[in-house]
């Protein structure tokens, strides 16, 4: 069993959850890297174990139960608990249609990886982090899930600007599960809360936000460190709490 606090990052081979795992690797943390591609898990763990990260591969695709049933198994038999759920894989699958020229399989997919893969990940791996002393869980959001501030355009002209059907209400769903499962989990050590990394840069967006994933990763960080007298069932960013 490990002596340093263990943390699981779903779609972790690239982008911001690498990045927060290299982050979190150097606090001392053993990163789990959760990937559908065993072969780029490898090559992102490979790249952290070069940085002296105590780091390893995970084959799950979060809309695949068998492989997040299998992901748990390992969990438990190598470490015995988990301490951090970093729900961080997602999809944006919209080119820019109106709502109502939408097809249906667009809201589909994207909430089954966004939505509902976040959901089954969560309570899969949830009796794992219950037996932590202190767990945390993030959820990674987006200021585009915002109600208020993509409503009103005195708010964020950005993201007012923006009309994108399946991933923003995607993510505002992300957003109530991290709302009731923190109500369910009041009473716990565990903490659950959803992180707006920003505009950052990574494939989801063809790379092109002007945010870097160092800068994207800081508050998955914070929020995965949180102390016990944290906040429980937020909205976050680097600047603080968002609008629902």
């Amino acid at each position: 069993m490990s002596t340093s606090k263990v943390v699981l990052i779903t779609g972790g081979n690239k982008g911001i959850g690498l990045e927060t795992a290299r982050q979190l690797g150097k606090l001392g943390f053993t990163i789990l890297l959760g990937s559908r591609d065993a072969a780029r898990g490898q090559e992102a763990t490979a790249a952290l174990t070069a940085e002296n990260i105590n780091a390893k591969a995970i084959t799950l695709d979060i809309t695949n139960l068998d492989t997040i049933q299998s992901a748990v198994k390992q969990v438990d038999d190598q470490y015995g608990a988990l301490d951090v759920l970093i729900n961080n894989a997602g999809v944006c699958l919209e080119s820019g249609l109106p709502p109502s020229q939408h097809e249906l399989t667009i809201l589909r997919n994207t909430y089954e990886t966004n939505v509902f893969g976040s959901f089954s990940v969560t309570k899969a791996m949830l009796p794992l982090i219950k037996k932590s002393p202190a767990g945390r869980i993030v959820n990674l959001s987006s200021g585009l899930a915002s109600l208020t501030e993509y409503n009103i355009p005195e708010s964020d002209a950005e993201k007012y600007g923006l009309n994108l059907l399946a991933y923003m209400s995607s993510k505002t769903a992300v957003n109530a599960l991290t709302v009731l499962f923190a109500k369910e989990l009041k009473d716990t050590p565990i903490k659950i809360n959803s992180a707006d990394p920003g505009y950052t840069a990574t494939d989801l967006n063809g790379h092109t936000g002007y945010r870097t994933v160092e800068q994207g990763a800081s508050i998955v960080v914070k929020l995965a460190t949180l102390p016990s007298d944290g906040p429980n069932g937020g909205f976050f960013d680097e600047n603080g709490v968002i609008p629902w």
